[in-house]
C-alpha cells in the first residue's frame, strides 16, 4: 500500500519499476538541493595564499576586495587609511537564493521538462483522467484497457478542480495558523501580566505584613509562598499551552509548504496522484484545532484577597480569603497609553484593571465621540481588554474611555484618552473582500482577474468625509476591454461591472471614450480613452458630495456624480484582460 495516496497495488513482470513515481516530490527535492548546493558555493577570499582560499568575512567596499578574517588582520588592519573603509558582509553567491541566479526552479520547474507517460503504453503521453480508479490514463488505455468502461474527465480540468479543492482545504489551514500565531501572543501577554499582577501581590503582601511587625513575620513567608506557587502554576499552564499549540502549529504551517510547494508545480498528473490524500491531511490538519483550543486554560488575575483585620490573636490563621460574591462595582479601569495607536482611519484601545482588584470584572463598556467632539457612545462591549474601531473619520480627533461591570453594576469611567486618525489614507486592494477571481500581487498593489467576465476589488480604506484623491496605473491593455473605475458600498455586487447596481458609482472606459455608471445607467459619454501605461484619477469630494475623473491628468468632463453621502471604498472591475496598479493616494487631488 501506498503511504502517500494509501492505494494498494500488485506488484507484476516489472517489480518496483511498475509502481508510479511521485514525480511532483521529485521535483521539490531537486529544487531545494540545488539551492542548498548554490548556497553552499561561499564567496572566497581573494588574498588566501592557501589552497583552496579561505571563505571570505567581509568585503571592503573601497577596495572591493573580499577578505577572511586572517588576511583582514594582516592585510587590511582597522587603522590608519583604512580605518574609515567600510567593511561589509560578502555577497550571496549567484546561484543561491536572492543572489541573481534562477535558484535552480528554471527549467525543472516549467516547460523545459518531459511530459509524463503512460505506465501501460510508454509511447502514449497522459491525456485523461479515470474518475473510477482516480488516476491519469492515456487515450490506448481507453480504447483496449481496463478504463474503457471507467467514467473519465479531461485530465486538465480535473487538475484544475483539484488544485482548487487543495486550495480551499489550505485556506482553512491558513485561518487556523493566524488564530494560532494571535494566541500564542495573546499567551506570551499573558505571561507578562500574571508576572507583573504576581509581583504586585507580593509587594502589596509584603507592605501589609510589615505593617503588623513581628507577630506577622513568620506568617509572611507562608502568604508569599503561596502567591508564588499560584504563578508557578498558572506560568506552568500557559507554557505547556504554547509548547502544544506551537507543535500544533509546526506541524501545520509545515503542511502548508509542502501543499503550496504542490500547487506550484504544472505536472499535472503528478499533482492528481497525490492531490486526494493531500486534501485530506490539510482536512484533518483543520480538524485538529478543536473549539476551546485556543482559549487561555487560566487568567492573568490572582483571585487572592489579604484580609489584615482581624485581632492580633488571629494573626497565626491569617490565610488567603477569595471573594466568591462581588460586594461592590468594579473600581476604574487604567488605560494603557503605550498600546494605545491609530493606523489610517482606525484606532486601537487597550486598558487593564488596576493590581489587588477584588470585586470581580464581567466585562467592559468602551465609549467613543464622533470625532468632532460630539455625544459618546458605545462601541464595544465585552470581556476582552483591546479593541480596535475600524471605520472612523480620516483626520479626526477622537475621544475615548471605558469602564467595568459586574453583577452590582457599572463602575466608574476611566480617564479619557485622544486619538488623532490619519490625514492621509494610505491603502491597498483588499483580498479579502475581493471577488475570487481575483489576483492580487505586489503587496496588493497590483490586480487582475482570471475570468474573461467584469470582477470587482475594493481598497483597504473607508471614507465618510474629507477629499480624498488616488491614481491607479495600466500595467496591461489586451483585445480593449472596459475596466472601471470609482467607489462602492461594502456590499457591492462583485461579479459584475462596477457601477451596474446602486452600491458602486464608477467610470468605465475603453481605448476611446469613456462614460459614468451607476444602477447600470451610462451617462456623459467623453472622447478620451486609456491604453497601457495610462494614469487614471478618482478624486472623492464628501465636502461638496461630487465624484471627478481623470485620464492623464485631463478631467473627464463635469463631475460625474453629485449628492454622494455614506461610506465609501475605491472600487475597481476588470477581466482579464487588463492589470491594474495603485499608485499612491494623498488628501487632494494635485
Amino acid at each position: 500500500t501506498c503511504p502517500q495516496c494509501h492505494r494498494s497495488a500488485s506488484l507484476d513482470q516489472r517489480g518496483l519499476r511498475g509502481f508510479q513515481r511521485n514525480r511532483l516530490l521529485e521535483a521539490i527535492v531537486q529544487r531545494y538541493q540545488q539551492g542548498r548546493a548554490a548556497a553552499a558555493a561561499a564567496a572566497k577570499c581573494q588574498l588566501c595564499d592557501r589552497s583552496p582560499p579561505e571563505p571570505a568575512a567581509v568585503l571592503c567596499e573601497q577596495c572591493e576586495v573580499l577578505y577572511c578574517a586572517a588576511c583582514q588582520l594582516r592585510c587590511h588592519p582597522a587603522r590608519g587609511p583604512f580605518a574609515k573603509h567600510r567593511l561589509a558582509p560578502p555577497p550571496a553567491h549567484p546561484g543561491a537564493p536572492g543572489g541573481g541566479g534562477d535558484g535552480g526552479g528554471g527549467k525543472g520547474a516549467g516547460g523545459g521538462r518531459k511530459l509524463p507517460t503512460c505506465a501501460e503504453h510508454d509511447l502514449e503521453n497522459y491525456s485523461m483522467y479515470c474518475v473510477s480508479c482516480r488516476s491519469p490514463v492515456c487515450y490506448q488505455c481507453l480504447e483496449e484497457g481496463k478504463h474503457s468502461k471507467h467514467d473519465v474527465k479531461a485530465l486538465g480540468a480535473m487538475w484544475k478542480q483539484h488544485k482548487a479543492q487543495l486550495s480551499q482545504a489550505l485556506n482553512g489551514v491558513s485561518d487556523k495558523a493566524k488564530e494560532a500565531k494571535e494566541f500564542l501572543v495573546q499567551l506570551k501577554n499573558l505571561l507578562q501580566q500574571i508576572q507583573e499582577n504576581g509581583l504586585d501581590y507580593e509587594a502589596c503582601l509584603v507592605a501589609q505584613c510589615d505593617a503588623l511587625v513581628d507577630a506577622l513575620t513568620r506568617q509572611k513567608a507562608k502568604l508569599l509562598t503561596k502567591v508564588t506557587k499560584e504563578r508557578e502554576h498558572k506560568l506552568k499552564v500557559v507554557w505547556d499551552q504554547i509548547n502544544h499549540c506551537t507543535l500544533k502549529l509546526r506541524q501545520s504551517t509545515g503542511l502548508m509548504e509542502y501543499c503550496l510547494e504542490v500547487i506550484k508545480e504544472n505536472d499535472p498528473s503528478g499533482f492528481l496522484q497525490i492531490s486526494d490524500a493531500l486534501i485530506k491531511r490539510v482536512q484533518v490538519s483543520q480538524e485538529q484545532w478543536v473549539k476551546g483550543a485556543l482559549e487561555p486554560k487560566v487568567s492573568a488575575e490572582f483571585d487572592l484577597t489579604l484580609d489584615s483585620e482581624p485581632l492580633l490573636q488571629s494573626i497565626h490563621q491569617l490565610d488567603f480569603i477569595q471573594m466568591k460574591f462581588p460586594v461592590s462595582v468594579p473600581p476604574v479601569p487604567l488605560l494603557q497609553l503605550e498600546k494605545c495607536c491609530t493606523r489610517n482611519n482606525s484606532v486601537t484601545l487597550a486598558w487593564r484593571m488596576p493590581p489587588l482588584t477584588h470585586n470581580p470584572v464581567e466585562g467592559y463598556i468602551l465609549e467613543l465621540d464622533d470625532g468632532d467632539g460630539g455625544q459618546f457612545r458605545e462601541v464595544y462591549v465585552g470581556k476582552e481588554t483591546l479593541c480596535t474601531i475600524d471605520g472612523l473619520h480620516f483626520n479626526s480627533t477622537y475621544n475615548a474611555r471605558v469602564k467595568a461591570f459586574n453583577s452590582s453594576g457599572v463602575g466608574p469611567y476611566s480617564k479619557t484618552v485622544i486619538l488623532q486618525t490619519s490625514d492621509v489614507a494610505w491603502f491597498t486592494f483588499d483580498p479579502s473582500s475581493a471577488h475570487r477571481d481575483i489576483v492580487l500581487s505586489n503587496d496588493n498593489q497590483t490586480a487582475t482577474c482570471n475570468s474573461y467576465d467584469d470582477r470587482v476589488v475594493l481598497g483597504t480604506a473607508a471614507f465618510s468625509k474629507g477629499v480624498h484623491y488616488w491614481e491607479l496605473h495600466v500595467d496591461r491593455y489586451d483585445n480593449h476591454p472596459d475596466p472601471a473605475f470609482g467607489i462602492a458600498r461594502i456590499n457591492v455586487v462583485k461579479d459584475m461591472m462596477l457601477g451596474k447596481d446602486d452600491k458602486a458609482w464608477a467610470m468605465y472606459v475603453d481605448n476611446n471614450r469613456s462614460w459614468f455608471m451607476h444602477c447600470n445607467s451610462h451617462t456623459n459619454r467623453t472622447e478620451g480613452g486609456v491604453s497601457k501605461g495610462a494614469t487614471v484619477g478618482v478624486l472623492l469630494d464628501l465636502n461638496k458630495h461630487n465624484l471627478t475623473f481623470y485620464i492623464n491628468g485631463q478631467q473627464q468632463g463635469p463631475p460625474a456624480f453629485e449628492n454622494i453621502e455614506g461610506v465609501f471604498m475605491p472600487a475597481l472591475s476588470l477581466n482579464r484582460n487588463v492589470q491594474v496598479s495603485l499608485l499612491h493616494s494623498s488628501p487632494t487631488h494635485p
